[in-house]
């Protein structure tokens, strides 16, 4: 499998999910909005951050933004 230069991190315990690219870290995101912000301050901003398949998704996709019990 190919690598993804964007990944989201598993949601945590207050809800937020850590972003990288590329390795480095861009920050904590709550929502959906907030991942396609980092992503444009990143030079990304032409990809759409709910189904492009540069972003790995980890612990669920981009619906998931609390702990899963």
């Amino acid at each position: 499998m190919a690598r993804r230069p964007v990944v989201v991190g598993r949601p945590s315990s207050s809800g937020g999910r850590r972003v990288r690219a590329d390795g480095e870290i861009l920050g904590l995101v709550y929502r959906l909005r907030d991942v396609a912000e980092f992503l444009r301050r990143a030079g990304l901003e032409d990809i759409d951050a709910a189904t492009s398949e540069l972003i790995e998704w980890r612990g669920g996709g981009p619906e998931v933004w609390t702990v899963r019990t």
